[in-house]
């Protein structure tokens, strides 16, 4: 059997920093996923775009959300809202989360957590009996060779000083992407004889859900 592995070549890690400019949206097909149009808007799968100015009875389902896009064409895009049966009627607008790509990636690994196991034995259980509690997706870490100029690391550092909590989005080279929020835990400094300085095991630990597109 011919094999299926993706080289890790290629990928990419960006971290959020402010907003890009909004596009307008023209039209919604509501269901789920909501597809929504807006002409030559210019996103990409993994992208956040923070929804504004739709109208109807339940727009308060997608106004103001910060929402993760994938199946994106050149003029529209699905978010994961369930809007079935609801009334919602476009304009309005997408605003989307400003990506700066963090140089110098040399390797990752995350999305290492687990759930707790919440005993839930008494005394008729006649073994012991579990329920899984809420999903953890634990911690994402990174190295890159440290460049102290490079706007994506200075804005990991920037972060973990300020204690904020940051939008991360890892692109692989076949276009699968992974988007989530983390705080930047630490940024250590590593240096040798004859070696390059490098900053490894920069840790996120991530809030909430990873969504992948």
């Amino acid at each position: 059997m011919t094999s299926s592995a993706i080289s890790a070549q290629g990928s990419t890690l960006q971290v959020s920093g402010g907003s890009g400019a909004a596009k307008n949206i023209t039209a919604i097909a509501l269901g789920f996923p909501t597809i929504l149009t807006s002409v030559a808007h210019g996103f990409a799968n993994g992208d956040i775009e923070t929804l504004a100015g739709l109208t109807g009875a339940d727009a308060a389902l997608l106004n103001g959300q910060a929402v993760v896009v994938h199946h994106v064409t050149a003029n529209t895009f699905a978010v994961n809202v369930d809007t079935t049966g609801k009334t919602i009627t476009a304009g309005g607008t997408a605003t989307p989360v400003a990506w700066t790509l963090i140089n110098n990636l040399k390797s990752f690994k995350g999305f290492d957590g687990q759930a707790n196991e919440i005993d839930k034995t008494n005394l008729s259980s006649t073994a012991k009996e579990y329920m899984l509690g809420l999903q953890d997706f634990g911690h994402f870490t990174f190295d890159v060779d440290k460049d102290f100029n490079d706007p994506g690391q200075v804005a990991c550092s920037a972060a973990k000083r300020a204690g904020s909590l940051k939008n991360f989005k890892l692109t692989l080279p076949n276009g699968k992407t992974a988007t989530w929020a983390a705080y930047v835990k630490n940024d250590p400094l590593d240096g040798g004889v004859d070696q390059l300085l490098t900053t490894t095991g920069v840790s996120l630990r991530i809030s909430g859900d990873v969504t992948y597109a």
